[in-house]
């Protein structure tokens, strides 16, 4: 038989297409990332340690908290976003002062002020961070800020400065580009460049509809509490 893998989640995948580019960041030329500075190194080796030890069943979960937001289903990603294997979808609404922007997966929708208000206080941080726009020509300039830290670009700090730019360049696409810096981070700001198509009606996104995930990681945990509590009564009455 088949391989069963391909019967279901397959159908899923969202094929993409070639435009010539070995990378998609431009800046550095080299197309590579720039070198991370030690801190920023130590953090993305533990976070490889965590997803290790997650996926080979070694972390008990207390709680839904300490869960990743994806898990959770509140957000999908951080800033600035890129291409995965599905829901790579977005839909654009503009009204007077205000973008909004519809992410397909997990439902979320950035609402980007364009009526030249001011960031919100340093002190206030956000999933997706604090957005305000402005037009240059025919593009779309958005600066964002205030970042929290359980939902960060590439292991980096929620201090990051975000800079995408939107240009409509024909009836079925536009050019998406981003600059990220940060100084704790990468040891120079880098910028990527990505196309976005025009495709059809975007889909639901039921994150946890009849998805018993969540739900049996934390009951695991409970047993293994119950366990480790017998456990430990059966050693109190032996020692007596």
């Amino acid at each position: 038989m088949k391989d069963v893998a391909d019967a279901y989640n397959g159908a899923w995948w969202e094929r993409g297409w070639s435009d010539g580019r070995t990378s998609l960041i431009y800046d550095p030329p080299d197309g590579r990332i720039p070198a991370r500075t030690p801190d920023a190194q130590k953090r993305l080796d533990a976070a490889a340690r965590v997803t290790a030890q997650n996926e080979a069943g070694q972390l008990a979960y207390e709680g839904p908290e300490v869960m990743e937001p994806y898990t959770r289903c509140i957000i999908r990603a951080a800033l600035p976003r890129v291409p995965t294997g599905y829901d790579n979808n977005y839909q654009i609404v503009q009204s007077p002062g205000i973008v909004a922007i519809f992410q397909e997966q997990i439902h979320e929708t950035r609402i980007i002020p364009v009526d030249q208000r001011p960031h919100l206080d340093p002190s206030v941080s956000q999933w997706l961070g604090d957005s305000r726009g402005h037009w240059e020509g025919d593009t779309l300039v958005v600066e964002t800020t205030n970042f929290l830290d359980q939902s960060t670009f590439q292991e980096a700090t929620p201090k990051m400065h975000l800079v995408e730019r939107w240009t409509r360049v024909a009836d079925d696409r536009i050019d998406y580009r981003f600059t990220v810096s940060d100084p704790a981070t990468w040891t120079r700001p880098w910028s990527a460049a990505i196309a976005w198509n025009k495709t059809t009606t975007l889909f639901e996104y039921a994150c946890h509809e009849d998805n018993y995930g969540l739900y049996s990681v934390l009951a695991g945990a409970r047993a293994k509490e119950r366990q480790g509590a017998a456990a430990g009564t059966a050693a109190a009455k032996d020692a007596k």
